[in-house]
């Protein structure tokens, strides 16, 4: 590509150890092939206090969601993995999108999300592999205007999916997961081209 896409790629888990962070790392991989420029970010390093309508009219946006927000704007492509949370997303994510989400100087409401593309991915120690926190996800980021891949991973027993390097043991899965980054990637560099 002469100009390569440009993805953002996140998880929703705040754990230091989060099998999300590693899953997501697998999908920036595989966009990476394409000859995607891929950022990485840890919400971890953006904390934002939750959304509170009072506080964002009296003081403006938090400084981390104004960082983060940028992030956005200046991606096209997003690859976020979720953790499922009592079947539905992580507060941490949801409070990310909902300041990300409010307008700004010229950036208007849920502008940061327009003309994006995503694809998201969970894991869960469970059978399902989060795969019902994936539904709500697919659900808000629509409505903010994301287009959303149909095709998604969710990936179950997480605890004994990933070796000490952060790749599946599972070939067939690490490669699942690689090729849903190089997918995000393709459309991105379709739909921008």
């Amino acid at each position: 590509m002469t100009n390569p896409v440009k993805i953002l790629a996140f998880a929703g888990s705040s754990r230091e150890a989060s099998y999300h962070k590693r899953l997501v790392k697998i999908a920036a991989m595989g966009a990476k092939s394409t000859g995607a420029e891929v950022t990485y970010i840890d919400l971890r390093d953006y904390p934002m206090p939750i959304y509170d309508e009072d506080i964002h009219t009296r003081s403006g946006m938090p400084e981390n969601a104004c960082k983060f927000q940028d992030l956005l704007i200046e991606h096209q492509g997003l690859l976020i993995a979720s953790p499922e949370y009592n079947s539905s997303v992580s507060a941490l994510l949801k409070n990310a999108i909902d300041w990300a989400s409010r307008a700004r100087g010229d950036i208007k409401m849920v502008g940061a999300f327009q003309n994006k593309v995503a694809a998201i991915m969970s894991t869960s120690p469970g059978s399902l592999g989060g795969l019902r926190g994936l539904v709500h996800l697919r659900s808000i980021l629509g409505n903010i205007g994301v287009l959303v891949l149909p095709e998604q991973k969710s990936i179950p027993n997480a605890a004994q999916l990933f070796n000490e390097d952060g790749s599946l043991n599972d070939p067939k899965q690490q490669q699942d997961v690689e090729n849903l980054g190089a997918k995000l990637a393709q459309v991105v560099a379709k739909l921008n081209a």
